[in-house]
């Protein structure tokens, strides 16, 4: 199905709701949406050695969180790469003042990070120093966002780039996502995944493709989920109510993924497609 204008969209759920199988069908649905994650954002500026990856490995191996500056400004990087965002007006100037202030450790800007590093630097909310970027309306810029934000900090900062227009809050029972997990079983060298309740291997215990023997992982017991979960529903509160207050949060509920893809497609074609 084709998409008439762009769709900028996260997926919010709990561990265990299914956020990976509707972003999959939802990809298959809909080819012009692409899927950007930011671990795998992570990992290949890394491996390229950008400037970006050199300071986010640096954070990395010191036992530091990567933070939102810096996270805002890979997912930024890629959008303009990719050319869904464009700057508007010519680049703030550098000058000897704003040089000196950035320090020995600042680093080497394009005309694009040179907007994005106006913006996040700016006074006040929105970023005054320099207009946010533009965002292109047409439907091959579409894309989910995975992994970031998980904050409202962190959801506030990403606000001055890019105006993503749908977020979705994916709503399971606690009950029915513990069961889930308890049921999962994982053949780790592929990571194939079974559930003895919905999609058993044919033969208990062994992989279908190689015979191999089946595990359950550590962090599927009962009380790691909990942990979990309490934890996401901490920082999810926040997170929600600023995009509610936005104007684009949606909510779907349902027992399975079965139950919430079809109203997962139905609220995507009246978004973007009718």
């Amino acid at each position: 199905m084709r998409l008439r204008r762009a769709a900028r969209v996260i997926l919010i759920g709990a561990p265990g709701v299914g956020k990976g199988t509707q972003s999959e069908r939802l990809l298959r649905r809909f080819p012009q949406l692409q899927s950007i994650s930011s671990g795998d954002l992570l990992r290949q500026n890394v491996k390229d050695r950008t400037p970006l990856g050199i300071k986010v490995e640096s954070t990395m191996k010191a036992g530091g969180l990567v933070s939102d500056d810096l996270m805002v400004r890979l997912v930024s990087n890629e959008l303009f790469k990719r050319g869904w965002i464009k700057g508007q007006g010519p680049p703030p100037v550098m000058t000897l003042a704003s040089a000196s202030a950035a320090g020995p450790d600042a680093l080497p800007t394009s005309p694009e990070e040179s907007i994005i590093d106006s913006i996040l630097n700016a006074a006040g909310p929105r970023g005054d120093a320099h207009p946010p970027p533009e965002a292109s309306e047409c439907p091959s810029a579409s894309f989910l966002l995975d992994g970031f934000p998980r904050t409202a900090a962190q959801a506030a900062t990403l606000d001055r780039i890019v105006p993503i227009n749908l977020v979705v809050s994916i709503k399971t029972p606690v009950e029915v996502i513990m069961e889930r997990i308890a049921s999962r079983w994982v053949h780790e060298p592929s990571g194939r995944i079974y559930n003895t309740t919905f999609n058993k291997p044919k033969v208990a215990g062994r992989d279908d493709v190689t015979g191999e023997p089946l595990i359950q992982r550590p962090d599927d017991s009962a009380e790691v989920f909990r942990a979990r979960f309490d934890k996401f529903e901490e920082t999810s509160r926040p997170l929600l109510e600023h995009y509610g207050a936005r104007g684009v949060l949606w909510e779907v509920s349902g027992m399975s993924s079965d139950e919430i893809s079809p109203e997962l497609f139905r609220r995507f074609e009246e978004e973007f497609v009718n």
